[in-house]
């Protein structure tokens, strides 16, 4: 039976790590893959998850199964953690995941429950694992413009002309904040606009939000979230803990669905918790329990907070300097969307044969459609990149 597979197409970011790991080149430069880096290019344990680690040790006196949905106490700290009660808890059924993918896997899948026949509307670009999930369940997706790749910024009239067929059966996935892979995000009164549109709609909004605090800040990068669930009778929220708590293979990922009236709330969270069941039975746990002890812990939660925003503004000046240093060399403000993107990635404006040239002729790997990890930056390799970017005609 076995010999009747037939081989998957590659992942072009794995595929880019194994050719980077090939490299012998010491300069060699990694932009590709979605992990956050310090200046030594490390991935850093952050000192709040040491601190909890270390108490969860001596705590700790059992490592047997959760429930199906998780530990209750960490759906409350992260619920807390994206909406600031803005919404009823009482309306809201969750499910500790496997990461956010996990999430955002259970969230299709509870869409295909809800609506076979269900379509997605999904953002041209958007995070590549998105459609390949919805191919794989055999759900339509239906692309809608987000990108206007000649200002390097949000396509807004052609994002809301591409949606006015989106019916009350239908679904709509935005990103939260910081949008993989462009950047470039909606203002809160377009956020606003798009609301309306859903509440004359009836369709379904799912939020993926996977970068909170990496942007303009926790509060900041929630509130466009915060104003959809205050002002829509239903939506689905996919959240990781991977980037701004730095647990990335520790898989912590939670679904929310809000649901329009609390009397339908027990039959979402069974449906949710049957998913889990399917998929994997119980979620893990090791990472929950790292993040529900940090947010109910004031000393730790205040260093957490601390060192993200480190992190943050550490990325907004690699941006700056980044934009400053193209601006430089190139005699134009052509790069200064750059500096006005927000989170880990920015699309550079290129094509697959210069995005090449940069990889064999300057060891520097991003991906194809020219999307770079500002995080894998550095002060010394911003001037390296730049000069690359103009030496390859970018």
């Amino acid at each position: 039976m076995l010999n009747n597979l037939k081989e998957q197409p590659k992942d072009k970011i794995l595929g880019l790590m194994a050719l980077y790991r090939a490299d012998p080149r010491s300069t060699k430069l990694d932009l590709g893959v979605g992990v956050y880096k310090n200046d030594e290019g490390v991935t850093p344990v952050m000192r709040a998850v040491k601190a909890a680690e270390r108490i969860l040790v001596e705590e700790q006196t059992s490592k047997s199964y959760v429930g199906l949905a998780g530990d209750p106490a960490f759906a409350a700290v992260m619920s807390d953690l994206l909406l600031e009660k803005c919404v009823d808890r009482a309306r809201m059924a969750a499910v500790a995941t496997p990461g956010g993918t996990g999430a955002v896997r259970q969230a299709f899948e509870l869409i295909k429950l809800a609506n076979s026949d269900v379509r997605v509307f999904v953002s041209d670009p958007t995070w590549p694992n998105h459609v390949s999930i919805l191919g794989y369940l055999g759900i339509t997706v239906v692309n809608y413009r987000y990108f206007d790749t000649e200002n390097r910024a949000v396509d807004f009239d052609g994002m809301m002309e591409d949606l006015a067929d989106i019916t009350a059966q239908d679904v709509i996935l935005l990103h939260g904040c910081c949008h993989n892979p462009t950047g470039a995000n909606l203002n809160l009164t377009q956020w606003q606009t798009l609301i309306d549109l859903i509440n004359e709609k009836g369709c379904l909004p799912m939020i993926d939000i996977a970068y909170q605090g990496f942007g303009d800040g926790l509060d900041e990068d929630a509130a466009a979230t915060r104003l959809v669930a205050s002002s829509v009778p239903q939506l689905l929220i996919a959240a990781s803990c991977s980037k701004n708590f730095g647990i990335y293979r520790e898989r912590t990922g939670l679904l929310i669905a809000i649901n329009e009236n609390i009397g339908e709330t027990a039959v979402t969270q069974g449906n949710m918790n049957h998913l889990n069941r399917q998929n994997f039975s119980f979620p893990p746990d090791h990472g929950a329990r790292i993040v529900t002890k940090i947010l109910t812990d004031d000393a730790m939660k205040a260093d957490w907070i601390a060192e993200l925003e480190e992190m943050r503004l550490g990325m907004l000046t690699l941006r700056q300097g980044l934009a400053d240093e193209l601006q430089r060399l190139s005699g134009s403000n052509r790069f200064g969307f750059i500096a006005e993107h927000r989170g880990m990635f920015s699309q550079i404006g290129t094509t697959p044969d210069k995005v090449e040239k940069l990889r064999v002729e300057h060891a520097i790997y991003m991906v194809g459609d020219g999307r770079l990890n500002i995080a894998g930056l550095n002060a010394n390799s911003v001037r390296v990149l730049a000069e690359a970017i103009i030496e390859a005609g970018i």
